[in-house]
């Protein structure tokens, strides 16, 4: 029999992709149900790097702290030549600057990301529904329905919109009818091994290679005795599933029979899946993540890139329940379907650089770490907006250190941080104009923010002006996921309005399908 309460959205999936949607809109007030056919959170270590970009996300998000206590900075490499290991610096260590706060990749293994959001989404009063699958999923004009199979039976739950974060073997996606567009090496293999460890140092990510494409990796897991080993299979080879035989291989390879696994706590054999969804949902169903996308592990890409589909999609979904256009929805696709591309591309290349032993495969820079993406040339950053010396609309939004009136010292980032909007007006022409600015009373609300003017906040190490590429009067708008929604450089008032309009409720009256959600608008000016 139907469930007949209408909860705004269904999440199927509960890894990081799914987490960060349920988190974003939780925090918004919106009615969340989140699923995952597993019995309980993940256990592996399998996406291990999270990226300086996902770090930004993962502060606004409330989760950031959890994550940081859980890992720490890569080690070198250690790349082993017979009776040598040659030092060999994969990441080019980088401090924190005012524009930049957490510039390093970070080694976490994933069971506690997956745990810091989990924490994080029960600290604001929703938990994970494990043991439930998907096992069907129709929709109408106005809703979803989804058939889920549980403890206790089979559950009609009925949504507004339906967000698949199933992973890359998505049943929502099947559901829906998406091509999922690649190829799979099933000749490609590598074993994924999660194990205590004693005789090998732990300040080294350490890597046997071997003639023909074999090698062997092992990175230590911070806080704790374990290793992740990847052991690349030949082609014919059965993968070794016992703690013996493991044990035998690693030694054939590396030679080294001081190395010892005591316990495996995860295994699983990966095979380099190369695929991306052909949409980026249908209806009312979205989705986000390795159901969207899959790539191979070179580059630390994966996880990244599904948490932030997540952030790109929650704020649009809330903004449409709320009253916006629908149409805000289409921009999910068209804004993350190209930055995926991009990402199976680079993380290809360094994946057949790798079995090659091409050094510079194992090299991480500015491509890995997602702070230079980019939704320029968008629907909502077309090509022939206004931009400054720096930035265009569209780029992600730096952090500054701006002064109050009172001589504190603030972070950009702490007013935008939260489900809101971020309004920056530079100087005293712009402060003007935002004054007047108006906003709905629906949806995620503005906080205003004026630097430069008598009653503001002053910027005296020119932070802002520096990574904003400020050489005026500006009025900025901040999207709630953090990237540049309009850049006014003259007729502020008048130009952010229309840029804002696409992105924002109608003045509309409240149906089922797009509920209002209300808070005061909140104003920062010192």
């Amino acid at each position: 029999m139907r469930n007949q309460q209408v909860v705004d959205v269904l999440v199927i999936g509960a890894g990081p992709s799914g987490s960060t949607v349920a988190i974003d809109l939780v925090r918004r007030g919106f009615d969340v149900r989140i699923v995952d056919r597993s019995p309980h959170a993940f256990d592996g270590s399998r996406a291990k790097g999270i990226q300086p970009r996902s770090l930004e996300v993962l502060e606004d998000l409330g989760a950031l702290d959890e994550v940081l206590a859980g890992g720490s900075t890569y080690p070198k490499l250690g790349i082993h030549a017979g009776p040598l290991a040659v030092p060999w610096k994969m990441f080019t260590h980088r401090e924190a600057t005012p524009d930049v706060p957490y510039p390093n990749t970070w080694l976490i293994p994933q069971f506690r990301t997956d745990r810091a959001l989990h924490a994080r989404l029960g600290e604001l009063g929703r938990e994970i529904e494990f043991g439930r699958e998907l096992t069907e999923l129709t929709q109408d004009e106005d809703t979803v329905v989804a058939k889920v199979v549980g403890p206790d039976g089979v559950e009609e739950i009925v949504a507004r919109y339906a967000v698949g974060a199933d992973g890359g073997s998505s049943a929502v996606r099947k559901q829906l009818d998406i091509g999922f567009v690649g190829t799979t090496d099933e000749a490609d293999r590598v074993l994924i091994v999660d194990a205590s460890v004693s005789g090998l140092a732990r300040n080294r990510w350490h890597m046997w290679p071997g003639l023909g494409g074999k090698l062997i990796g092992a990175c230590p897991l911070p806080d704790s005795d374990m290793f992740q080993w990847m052991i690349r299979l030949t082609p014919d080879e059965k993968p070794p599933q016992e703690i013996g035989p493991i044990i035998d291989r690693i030694h054939s390879h590396t030679r080294n029979r001081h190395i010892q696994l005591h316990d495996i706590h995860w295994q699983s054999v990966f095979r380099p899946n190369i695929r991306l969804a052909e949409h980026y949902g249908r209806g009312r169903v979205f989705l986000v993540g390795d159901a969207a996308h899959v790539h191979t592990p070179a580059g630390a890409q994966g996880l990244n890139t599904g948490m932030q589909d997540g952030y790109n999609l929650a704020w649009k979904l809330g903004q449409v329940l709320a009253g916006a256009d629908p149409a805000l929805l289409d921009t999910y696709e068209a804004e993350r379907q190209p930055i995926a591309a991009g990402v199976l591309g680079l993380s290809t290349e360094k994946w057949g650089g790798i079995a090659k032993l091409d050094p510079s495969s194992m090299k991480r820079g500015k491509d890995e770490q997602q702070l230079s993406l980019t939704y320029y040339g968008g629907p909502l950053a077309p090509a022939d907006s206004s931009d400054t010396s720096t930035l265009h609309v569209g780029d992600r939004a730096p952090d500054a250190r701006l002064l109050g009136a009172d001589g504190a010292e603030t972070r950009l980032f702490d007013f935008f941080q939260g489900p809101h909007f971020t309004a920056i007006a530079y100087g005293p022409g712009a402060a003007r104009d935002l004054e007047l600015l108006n906003w709905p009373t629906t949806g995620a609300q503005l906080k205003r923010l004026t630097v430069g003017s008598a009653a503001g906040f002053s910027d005296p190490r020119n932070t802002l002006r520096s990574a904003y590429g400020l050489n005026g009067d500006t009025l900025l708008l901040i999207r709630p996921d953090g990237y540049v929604g309009h850049i006014a450089t003259r007729d502020y008032l008048t130009s952010t309005q229309s840029a804002a309009r696409a992105m924002t409720p109608r003045a509309r009256s409240r149906t089922m399908s797009q509920p209002s959600r209300t808070s005061p608008d909140s104003g920062a000016n010192g």
